[in-house]
């Protein structure tokens, strides 16, 4: 393996140019990458045979270094000394009148045999067996693990007669983990095959010829190809260069390199990262990441001023005033017109006849108008010749300052002053003249003018409908995920309707959607089927339920809905302790009435198919916390969950369990069935098969009778 490449023989007028070679035939070149794969091989089991015997001689060294020091010995000869009186505390008969005494001795040969009392003790049961698990209070949504990531061991009885098991295991997964079927090389060892090289790396520059690099990837192809393994040598070859550091990815917002940017660009992590149905950044438990256009204006415009701020006041602009008060009257316009019905095919009005022709001329499009933004038409504001353009030409904007005004303005809009304060480096003045010359300036349309349509009755809602089809096949419950098809009502077609789920709060379709749950108008406390919300296994959501007490303050103690304890996560105190069933068990610290909410099952949020997967393992430990969601996801205490997961099976339970849909999740909630008592222990049923159901009632009566 020492072949390099070698510069070809010099050529000028006084040489005689040799014959070109004929090509090797394909046989040679078979046989050649055979016996470079065999050198490769043998090579690379030399290395390994090698560093492993390094190792080894390493290891000696210094077990060796570590008994010759004289620390070592000193600090040996003074554990000597101190442990060669008694270790043992001398019991007098004084102080047990009767008991047995023992000799203790020693292997070490200055300790000397010792007579001391015998102390029997008592036997002291072993507590229940337990796998290690990790407490949390949500359910925790996790990627399906296509690769086993190691062999269960299930003792070696499962090993030795039942290898059939493993081979099925094995075979549901794509394969397992760090098992690549070939040996691994290093790229320590594909330096150490090419040092072996007698040219100096000092001087000389050649790689090695492409013979050795094509065999190195024939033998390890999972290493890279050809081309790959010589990139990586001429890296290594490379010295490290400590002074270059690695470019910014992404340079602050409001950093002193910050660019100037639209405001899509400078929300995307925002808009990416935060989950607009938990509220939180990073959400682990919605797989759904909103579009833009998800973020729609609900809420009306803030008011614009109509008293300058100060001296640079925007408002004392020639033709501020009368672009406020115009401004003013089509927004109070709108206004007006929206609260009459509308029809529910547009989801934005567009202008009138005359706002179109007045708007011709003025209409432009930017770049920056997103989701929350879209119903509004930009129009461009004229500053005067004269004023504008020698304040325009002084003032400079940071790109840090730019970006931030195009975020506040699909917020603001046209209220300047205000965008001016948040800001803080520029007046109002600037920042309408910056808004002018960025065509950002933004009105209000009106809706198209004449007679509004008039608001069809609806004899039978549709979501009457669907709960009617959910009383009929109630084992049909799919996973909810939002809606979104722009101008396009809820019909057949819709994710929602075929999946015989409600629309809700975080769709895009409009909120007169006959599909659309209109929450309840209770007065009690929602916890029975004269609730609605009750009625179809819902909590009662704050935004749509404002007169049951749902929407009450969040820190309240006492809360008149008895239909939100879920999602305010108003729980009982479980106790943990051996069970007089099996294993463990979860006891209540408090007393509880009948149909009262007393915990929620969490865990592992996974799919069907890795249920199935885990589900196989499960069965041959005889330990399964699988509990079923929908169609879609099944939740997984085994390795995540909380106390109630210790509940174990009865068929006369003191609890049941309830799928509910919680702000559009589904939720596993654990109610009394019946009033239980102080220090009880709790049970539900697991609905088991009837093969196995007849072996763990079996086991529970036999308990009973004893």
């Amino acid at each position: 393996m020492e072949e390099t490449t070698t510069a070809a023989p010099p050529t000028g007028p006084g040489t005689i140019p040799s014959a070109p070679r004929p090509p090797a035939p394909p046989c040679a070149l078979s046989r050649s990458l055979v016996e470079w794969r065999r050198r490769v091989k043998s090579e690379y089991m030399r290395l390994r045979q090698l560093k492993r015997l390094k190792k080894a001689e390493q290891v000696k060294v210094r077990t060796y270094l570590l008994f010759t020091t004289s620390e070592g010995i000193q600090s040996l000869c003074h554990w000597a000394r101190h442990f060669s009186q008694c270790p043992c505390i001398q019991m007098w008969p004084s102080v047990i009148p009767a008991f047995q005494m023992c000799s203790v001795e020693f292997g070490y040969p200055s300790f000397k045999p010792q007579s001391v009392p015998l102390r029997p003790l008592s036997t002291v049961a072993a507590i229940p067996f337990m796998y290690s698990w990790s407490p949390l209070q949500h359910n925790f949504m996790v990627e399906d693990e296509t690769f086993l990531h190691n062999i269960p061991y299930m003792g070696d009885e499962v090993l030795e007669q039942d290898e059939a098991f493993l081979e099925e295991l094995i075979d549901n997964y794509d394969g397992v983990h760090g098992d690549r079927g070939e040996p691994v090389l290093p790229f320590c060892c594909i330096y150490s095959l090419d040092m072996k090289q007698t040219w100096d790396l000092s001087t000389c520059k050649a790689i090695p010829n492409d013979k050795i690099f094509t065999a190195i990837a024939s033998m390890f192809p999972y290493k890279g190809s050809t081309e790959e393994l010589k990139e990586k040598y001429r890296d290594l070859l490379e010295p490290p260069n400590p002074v270059k550091l690695p470019p910014l990815c992404t340079p602050n917002l409001d950093g002193p390199y910050a660019k100037s940017v639209q405001r899509e660009q400078s929300l995307h992590s925002f808009h990416t990262l935060f989950c607009r149905r938990c509220f939180k950044y990073d959400c682990f438990l919605h797989p759904f990441h909103a579009t833009p256009n998800v973020y729609k204006r609900k809420s009306k415009e803030i008011r614009m001023e109509t008293e300058p701020c100060g001296d640079n006041c925007f408002l004392l602009q020639k033709g501020a005033k009368e672009f406020v008060e115009q401004n003013m009257l089509r927004s109070q316009r709108s206004r007006k017109r929206k609260k009459a019905p509308r029809s529910t095919g547009s989801s934005c009005p567009g202008p009138s006849n005359e706002e179109g022709k007045e708007g011709d001329s003025d209409h432009e499009t930017t770049s920056s108008s997103e989701g929350n933004s879209r119903c509004q038409t930009p129009t461009k504001v004229r500053v005067g010749e004269e004023e504008a353009e020698p304040q325009g030409c002084c003032v400079e904007w940071s790109g840090a300052e730019e970006s931030l005004f195009r975020v506040l303005h699909g917020t603001y809009f046209n209220n300047f002053c205000s965008i001016a304060r948040l800001i803080g480096t520029k007046n109002c003045k600037e920042v309408y003249e910056f808004a002018a010359k960025e065509v950002l300036i933004h009105r209000v349309p009106l809706v198209d003018g004449g007679i509004s349509p008039q608001k069809k009755k609806r004899k039978h809602r549709l979501w009457a409908k669907i709960q009617l089809k959910k009383d009929n096949s109630s084992n049909q419950v799919y996973n909810y995920q939002p809606c979104d098809h722009p101008d396009h009502p809820c019909d057949s077609s819709c994710p929602c309707v075929m999946t015989q789920n409600f629309c809700e709060k975080f769709c895009q379709c409009e909120t007169e959607c006959q599909n659309r749950f209109p929450g309840c108008r209770c007065k009690t406390q929602c916890n029975t089927k004269q609730c609605p919300c009750y009625l179809a296994v819902r909590e009662c959501d704050p935004d749509l339920c404002m007169t049951c007490g749902a929407a009450d303050h969040w820190d309240s103690k006492v809360v008149s809905c008895k239909n939100c304890s879920i999602q305010r996560g108003l729980k009982k105190h479980l106790l943990l302790a051996p069970s007089d069933v099996a294993g463990w068990g979860t006891f209540i610290k408090e007393p509880v009435q009948k149909n009262e909410f007393i915990s929620e099952y969490c865990g592992e949020l996974i799919s069907q198919d890795e249920a199935d997967r885990r589900g196989r393992i499960y069965d041959k430990y005889m330990s399964s916390f699988l509990f079923n969601l929908n169609n879609d996801f099944v939740v997984d205490a085994t390795r995540k969950g909380n106390k109630i997961r210790f509940a174990n099976h009865s068929v006369n339970p003191n609890c049941y369990a309830k799928v509910v849909m919680v702000n559009g999740d589904h939720r596993i909630g654990i109610f009394a069935k019946r009033a239980i008592l102080q220090g009880e222990e709790l049970f539900f049923d697991y609905r088991y098969s009837q093969a196995d159901a007849l072996k763990y009632v079996g086991i529970e009566r036999e308990v009973e009778m004893t």
